[in-house]
């Protein structure tokens, strides 16, 4: 009866045993194509997760390159532009530069004080005794050179005052923007609270947009009326933030430090080439004073300098070389930074 249950118990597990193998024989290559399947899925979804990383690439690059492209273009555009306004820096024309200097005055007017400053000059060379011959030079200076001394006198100071406070009015329009003000609202609060001549310019902005000009195109007509880089560099900031977009306090930002770093190194230049300028201010001065010390000590030696017409040669000849001296001496000092 044990031989018999064991006997029985091997056949099971043999038929059972036979069964698995049988039904493994058949689902093996079923088995198969699904670890394939899976396989081909994953390498489908790994291929597709590729195809999605590389056209986000290809799109990033894409915008990169529309976006430096934009930038050439603003680039190029205002360059244009400025080539344009250049005149404006070099050789502005008379109703311009009385405007750069901060005269309120017509051309017409100018022209009328150039000729009473002639005329009153050259009455008072006669008043003083200079000679018939020295007075029509008297006359070309006090019409021609004297009035047009002075606009170029008060357009430099003009420009001086405007770099000194321009920096400051950039750091406060970054901290207005900074703050969520808007650009037009920072640039109305420098037009009302700056000084002077930086108010004067932004409200020339402020005026000509209520006009209807843009903010961008306000900004680059500073330069007419400041003759500067400075005022150039702050129209293309905002030529160029307003095109290809971008971070206008940082961009701002950053040209408030650049011209505050021009500044430092104009004050540097300037201390190093004090020595120059006092060398040319002493050769300069110094035929002036041997001639007034001789006539003190000797006036009868030098006289004949100013009674003679061959000394009134000579004098004209020395002081045009003199004159020519110091204008290399000047050119050599003068550096642009």
């Amino acid at each position: 009866m044990f031989g018999l249950d064991a006997t029985m118990l091997a056949f099971m597990l043999l038929a059972g045993g036979s069964a698995a193998a049988l039904a493994y024989a058949f689902m093996f290559n079923t088995i198969a194509n699904e670890k394939k399947a899976g396989r081909r899925l994953e390498s489908v979804k790994k291929a597709e997760t590729d195809r999605s990383a590389a056209k986000a690439s290809r799109d990033r690059l894409a915008e990169a390159a529309k976006r430096r492209k934009s930038v050439q273009e603003s680039l190029k555009e205002l360059e244009e532009k400025q080539k344009d306004r250049d005149r404006y820096t070099t050789r502005p024309p008379l109703k311009l530069r009385l405007r750069q200097a901060g005269l309120e005055m017509s051309v017409k007017r100018f022209y009328l004080l150039s000729g009473l400053s002639g005329v009153v000059l050259t009455l008072g060379a006669f008043l003083l005794g200079a000679p018939l011959l020295a007075l029509p030079g008297a006359l070309l200076a006090g019409v021609f050179g004297l009035p047009r001394w002075i606009v170029a006198y008060l357009r430099k100071r003009r420009v001086k005052a405007f770099l000194n406070e321009f920096p400051n009015a950039l750091d406060v329009i970054v901290r207005a923007v900074k703050s969520g003000l808007p650009l037009n609202d920072a640039v109305r609060m420098i037009a009302a609270e700056a000084q002077e001549p930086v108010r004067t310019e932004f409200r020339r902005i402020v005026e000509s947009q209520q006009l209807g000009l843009p903010m961008a195109e306000a900004a680059m007509r500073m330069s007419e009326t400041m003759p500067c880089p400075e005022a150039s560099f702050f129209g293309i900031v905002i030529q160029i933030q307003s095109q290809a977009g971008g971070n206008l306090s940082e961009a701002l930002g950053n040209l408030s430090r650049v011209l505050r770093n021009r500044r430092k190194m104009k004050a540097k230049v300037q201390a190093l080439s004090m020595e120059a300028k006092a060398s040319a201010v002493i050769i300069g001065a110094l035929p002036i004073i041997v001639a007034f010390l001789v006539y003190l000590t000797s006036p009868s030696y030098i006289m004949p300098l100013f009674t003679t017409s061959v000394g009134n040669l000579i004098l004209g000849v020395s002081a045009l070389w003199m004159s020519i001296g110091i204008f290399v001496m000047r050119q050599m000092m003068n550096f642009e930074v």
